[in-house]
């Protein structure tokens, strides 16, 4: 016989690995690696690409103000006479000593408009960086996101599974005990210790992955591969408020990376075809042109000079171009917002149905799993099913456990998608 101290510590056991639900709490701010905040807060100072992209789009910005300014200004200098025909001072190249020497300042002056255009169409192009810049961002943001569920399922099926083999070197106890009096085979301690193997097999494979996990995280932060990480705490709550469709679809097409950047390009191509109608009016160049004879200023002169715009079948083709790029852009302005109207959808479907299988999982597998595990635990203090069926009931109660983490990670996935495609936090 089993003592009575035996199984309730046997029933206890089982139960309590059975019933020990995964944490799912808001997370707080942690050492780096306890929680999702403390990961973006980190990356957003540290990953090498996100950096790129963003001084890229502060180098857009700088080219506002030089799109829009008038080109430098020319001076001229012409020595007239150098080699002094006519007098003795013979061949010199010092305006002092040369027969005249004419200067001229110009300043070319494009017509009206177009320097405005222009910068315009360069405020448009640092949008658009801009824009990709948060495109960047938000692609990190979600691989940080769909790493860091992906870690935390690893820990936590590293948990369990140790919790596991503690339990099976425990019941490889019991059925020793049991065996001794020989109220079990001794296949029964055999078994047990069969599975403490395959066990320790399956704690090499999880604790693999969530070393890769790590490394996966430490790339996306901009760290060393093998750099340190906290056991991960918690997964984020997103509040289901803030999933509403409706409210969503109208963030998407505010706030998405990609309709973001095509309306920026829509808007630099009305300011180039703007900027090739305006072409058909001329530019001017103005200066001011003093002579010197001597070591004096003798006489001063005004110029003027306008390019004549006669080229009208190369402006006509240059402005066709410049209509069929708005046109382009518009369509992909289009093709932008219906992509990630269809995208939010069919993430929020995903993420509906992760949740219900949460729902199914956790009302309905993981409380039929644990009486199944409940009734293998009586039964076989009892003697009435062998070691096989109690291990096999434990089997599906951590079956259950894990499928129910699968599925909360999962979810961290889809809303890492949503986000992604909302180009924000929810």
């Amino acid at each position: 016989m089993v003592s009575p101290c035996s199984r309730s510590w046997l029933r206890a056991s089982c139960l309590a690995i059975a019933l020990a639900w995964p944490a799912w709490a808001p997370a707080q701010s942690g050492p780096l690696g306890a929680d999702l905040p403390s990961l973006l807060d980190y990356a957003r100072q540290h990953n090498p690409e996100l950096a790129a992209m963003q001084h890229e789009a502060q180098a857009a910005a700088q080219r506002v103000q030089p799109a829009g300014a008038l080109p430098d200004p020319v001076l001229r200098v012409e020595l007239m006479n150098v080699n002094n025909f006519g007098n003795d001072a013979g061949f010199n190249l010092l305006p002092s000593k040369v027969g005249e020497t004419k200067y001229t300042l110009m300043q070319m002056i494009p017509a009206p408009g177009k320097r405005d255009l222009r910068r315009d169409a360069a405020a448009a192009d640092a949008r658009q960086a801009e824009a990709r810049s948060a495109a960047t961002w938000a692609e990190q943001a979600m691989k940080l996101r769909a790493a860091f569920a992906q870690y935390w399922l690893a820990a936590q099926n590293e948990r369990i599974t140790g919790e596991l083999l503690e339990l099976v070197v425990q019941l490889e106890q019991v059925a020793q005990t049991r065996y001794a009096g020989g109220l079990a085979p001794q296949q029964d301690a055999i078994r047990a210790q069969l599975e403490q193997t395959a066990i320790r097999s399956e704690l090499i494979a999880v604790a693999n992955e969530k070393r890769q996990q790590q490394a996966r995280l430490n790339a996306l932060l901009g760290r060393a591969a093998g750099a340190g990480l906290a056991e991960p705490r918690a997964l984020p709550v997103v509040a289901a408020a803030a999933l509403e469709p409706q409210a969503l679809a109208t963030r998407v097409r505010e706030r998405n990376a990609a309709v973001r950047t095509e309306a920026a390009r829509l808007q630099a191509a009305q300011a180039n075809r703007e900027l090739a109608l305006r072409n058909r009016y001329p530019d001017f160049n103005v200066g001011i042109s003093p002579s010197q004879m001597g070591s004096r200023l003798t006489t001063w002169g005004v110029m003027v000079e306008v390019n004549i715009p006669l080229q009208q079948r190369a402006r006509r083709a240059q402005e066709s171009e410049a209509a069929a790029m708005v046109d382009a852009a518009r369509a992909r302005l289009e093709a932008a917002a219906t992509q990630a109207a269809a995208d939010l959808d069919e993430q929020l479907s995903a993420l509906e149905a992760a949740r219900r299988n949460e729902t199914l999982i956790a009302t309905r597998q993981l409380p039929q799993s644990e009486l199944v595990l409940q009734s293998a635990v009586a039964a076989y203090e009892n003697g009435k099913v062998d070691f096989a069926t109690l291990l096999e009931a434990q089997r599906q109660a951590r079956k259950a456990r894990l499928d129910l983490l699968k599925t909360q990670a999962e979810q961290q996935m889809r809303i890492a998608e949503i986000e992604r495609t909302l180009g924000e936090a929810l």
